[in-house]
């Protein structure tokens, strides 16, 4: 068996390694500078095409934009796959530091299939996301308050919608000019140079020439030899059918002091970190309030419950006891369900151990923004791997229970999480098939996930699972009475639904201002890169989880309820549902989102992730309590 458990490890490391190299494949040449100098040719690649309002990616030549004479797709590792990431080549090409003015990229003349179909884009605000050295195109924006920072879109949109006063007619604007900024850092030693910016002012122009239309004709709207450059006052250009548009595009080259190292810094720029360092201060509070009540229980509390209950010596005095001490012939008594239990902690402790490396692995900048994909790819591997600890955690817990059917628990842990999220993926997923949107995961990728949950968790979970079930079972501090003890009736606001509600505030509190940012950046695409805070929020949902359990567990027992496995996990747990609660209020009031089949696609990804939460969240405070229990009844001799 040491011989297989060997074999898995190596297997698993092989697979991570492959799956590394296949995921990092886009990026390698990416991550080290490139140096052009001058007249080298520079390739914008193009990207999906980005909605808000309806969260449904699409490929950019899924509209009818001009075309190369050959699409060639980049290859995307896993992450950027899921996202909806689809890199091709573009026909913009530039040579670097040679400025160019209105370049012709082709001629269109809108039919009614191709006028709807800009149409449709322009009404849900679909923006386009271009690439040039791996840096993704913005839009600078200026802020009316006075000293403020220049702000950055991702992409352009794709036009605009105006109505008239006075009348209801709408009429629609395709921007067919884009006028290109890169941005240069020069090396003082050499004539080489570093790309630092990409930027871009899109403008819709109705573009004139003299005569027919040839390859050669000059516009008169848009003309390098007259130096004539499109502003933002020349007629724009109206989307109807048998309308003729003419793509063109401006190249400038600005030299800026920004190095390479630093050219993610502007794309990161954080106006509001004020409001994160409030977010610490306002958890740690929380954090503190929460710890005072604890060290009151641990110090003086139980230190004097401890030596009182030591210090009976008669049997009349002994059966005068009150409190958590009576109660200690069943407090580890196993629960009901307990093998549903021991699946929960088992997939909370795989949660646990996934976000913790991640996150590392993230505050050390391994997962940066400019490897499109990485984060998610990460995660999924992590995951994976994290199977062995998961199975560990699970039957070891079982185990302690007098569990003796490992292989069942096992199985339950390796499908129960991952088969109900794959289950809702693949209805979305569905959905997304029948919107024809790039989002849609292909059939590959899909094979490729299976292939992750059924050749690489699911043994791992075994393999786990193994390990623990062959380890001693973990011995109770006090013995368990044959007869189980009445629970005497219980005040209102001791009651189970009461205290597992009240127990999910603070947990939920100490992270809903930095939910507000997580939730930003994946529904309004936005960089998520402040990952030093987010770790630091992450410690302390795990204290205030820890400590709120803790105290809620020790006054359940003070009341003489012994029930408290289920009760400690559901407590801390329940912070799951505050925070599926406030994504349908962000939902309300921060997005809008449109389409049913996009609303149904947020709260299916946000079940997902609320359930997660639940699982990781209540693991935290399980392991916590069965902590407490057994310091507490270890320390009080028990006759």
């Amino acid at each position: 068996m040491a011989n297989r458990v060997h074999l898995g490890f190596q297997l698993a490391i092989c697979v991570f390694l492959l799956l590394s190299v296949y995921g990092y494949s886009f990026y390698l040449p990416g991550v080290a500078p490139q140096d052009f100098i001058k007249e080298d040719k520079l390739r914008v690649k193009v990207n999906k095409l980005a909605s808000t309002k309806t969260q449904l990616p699409y490929s950019y030549y899924s509209a009818p934009y001009c075309r190369p004479n050959k699409i060639v797709d980049s290859a995307e590792n896993l992450g950027e796959v899921l996202r909806g990431d689809r890199i091709e080549n573009s026909p913009y090409e530039f040579q670097m530091l040679v400025p160019q003015m209105c370049n012709v990229v082709c001629r269109l003349v809108l039919d009614e299939k191709t006028t709807k179909e800009f149409k449709e884009k322009i009404d849900d605000e679909y923006r386009v996301n271009m690439i040039l050295d791996n840096l993704p195109l913005v839009v600078p924006m200026t802020r009316l308050e006075k000293d403020s920072p220049i702000i950055y879109q991702h992409g352009y949109f794709v036009g605009r919608k105006v109505q008239y006063a006075g009348t209801k007619e709408e009429k629609y604007f395709i921007n067919n000019h884009l006028s290109f900024t890169v941005k240069y850092h020069k090396d003082s030693q050499t004539d080489s140079a570093r790309i630092v910016g990409f930027e871009v002012n899109a403008f819709s122009v109705q573009h004139q020439y003299d005569g027919d239309w040839t390859d050669k004709t000059r516009l008169t709207t848009c003309d390098a030899h007259a130096k004539r450059l499109v502003t933002g006052s020349d007629p724009p250009q109206e989307v109807e059918n048998k309308k003729e548009v003419i793509f063109t595009y401006d190249v400038d080259f600005q030299e800026s002091d920004i190095k390479w190292a630093s050219r993610w810094d502007t794309y990161l720029l954080m106006a509001d970190d004020q409001v994160h360092w409030f977010s610490i201060v306002n958890s740690l509070m929380i954090v503190l309030f929460l710890s005072g009540m604890v060290a009151m229980i641990m110090l003086r509390t139980l230190y004097r419950d401890i030596s009182k209950y030591n210090q009976l010596e008669t049997q009349e005095e002994a059966q005068e006891e009150t409190g958590w001490k009576l109660v200690h012939g069943d407090v580890f008594r196993p629960p009901v369900n307990s093998d549903l239990l021991c699946v929960y902690v088992g997939t909370g402790v795989q949660f646990f151990g996934m976000i913790l490396i991640a996150m590392i692995f993230a505050v050390l900048g391994f997962l940066s923004p400019s490897n499109r994909g990485g984060l998610m790819t990460a995660l999924l591997l992590l995951w994976v791997l994290m199977g062995i600890f998961g199975g560990y955690a699970s039957a070891r817990l079982y185990k302690t229970f007098k569990g003796t059917e490992w292989k069942s628990i096992t199985l339950k842990t390796a499908f129960l999480f991952p088969g109900i999220a794959f289950s809702i993926f693949f209805v979305l997923n569905a959905l997304i098939w029948g919107e024809k949107s790039s989002g849609a995961v292909p059939f590959g990728t899909m094979f490729a996930l299976v292939f992750l949950w059924f050749g690489i968790s699911v043994p791992l979970v075994f393999v786990g699972s193994y390990i623990g079930f062959k380890k001693p079972a973990i011995e109770d501090p006090v013995k368990t009475n044959k007869i189980p003890r009445q629970i005497p009736e219980q005040p209102w606001y001791m009651s189970s639904a009461f205290s597992i509600l009240i127990g999910g505030i603070l947990p939920f509190g100490a992270v809903f201002i930095e939910l507000f940012f997580i939730l930003t950046s994946i529904w309004l695409q936005q960089f998520y890169y402040i990952f030093g805070f987010l770790f630091i929020v992450f410690v302390i949902l795990i204290v205030t989880c820890a400590e709120i359990t803790i105290v809620l567990c020790y006054f359940q027992l003070c009341s003489e309820d012994y029930l408290w496995w289920w009760r400690s996990y559901l407590t801390s747990g329940s912070s799951a549902l505050y925070l599926f609660l406030y994504t349908i209020f962000y939902f309300f009031t921060k997005l809008n989102i449109t389409k049913p089949v996009s609303g149904i696609l947020y709260f299916g990804y946000m079940l997902i992730a609320s359930y997660a939460f639940f699982m990781l969240t209540g693991t935290i405070g399980f392991y916590a309590c069965f902590w407490f229990t057994r310091l507490i009844y270890s320390s009080v001799k028990i006759d």
